[in-house]
């Protein structure tokens, strides 16, 4: 299987993600939580809590595609966020990857969180992810799906997963577009913005 898969919706890529495996710097995860991010306005998914909401420009370029580049940004100013560019070329969406299962490379992923981190916890959530799995500012824009490439993507047999609204957006706070896998310690608890409107106020 190759991007085109993830050549659709948002939602219906972020679905597809979960089981994915993800491969990067000796170690191996599989996906268990994830976010799905439309675009502008005009586009087919407006989504006010998207970084291209306001339209292409700067980093956010990524975005439009093509579907199965890695987009990465900075949280706070400091934790790596890792996403998967998904759609048409030319139309923003993308999928944050917010938690995964180290299923190999556990020595690589505990040195780089430290030794206090338990192995639920190690890519529980997007920072903790990309720490563990090695992901840096200096991997955007890469091809998940070349063989070559220090971050890859495997995608599996679909997987069902649960879903609910996303995790601290302040906008559009209310769209139930994060998706996880039942059961998974893995899965990072769900936390509303303190600045989002009250539940239900919001699309």
């Amino acid at each position: 299987m190759n991007a085109e898969v993830l050549a659709t919706d948002p939602v219906t890529a972020a679905q597809r993600l979960l089981g994915a495996e993800l491969v990067a710097r000796g170690v191996t995860a599989t996906i268990v939580e994830v976010e799905a991010y439309g675009g502008p306005p005009d586009g087919p998914w407006p989504d006010a809590a998207s970084h291209s909401f306001r339209g292409r420009g700067g980093r956010n370029t990524l975005m439009f595609g093509p579907a199965g580049r890695l987009y990465t940004y900075l949280s706070h100013g400091i934790h790596v966020c890792a996403n998967v560019v998904c759609a048409d070329d030319g139309v923003a969406a993308a999928v944050l990857l917010r938690a995964a299962v180290v299923t190999d490379g556990l020595d690589a992923a505990t040195a780089r969180r430290g030794d206090l981190s338990r192995t639920s916890a190690l890519a529980r959530g997007p920072g903790n992810l990309s720490s563990a799995l090695g992901i840096t500012m200096g991997d955007n824009g890469i091809d998940l799906f070349d063989d070559h490439s220090p971050v890859r993507l495997a995608l599996g047999a679909p997987r069902a997963g649960t879903s609910g609204p996303r995790v601290g957006v302040s906008r559009a706070a209310d769209r139930p577009w994060r998706f996880w896998l039942p059961g998974c310690p893995e899965v990072s608890a769900f936390r509303r913005s303190p600045r989002a409107p009250a539940p239900g106020m919001s699309d």
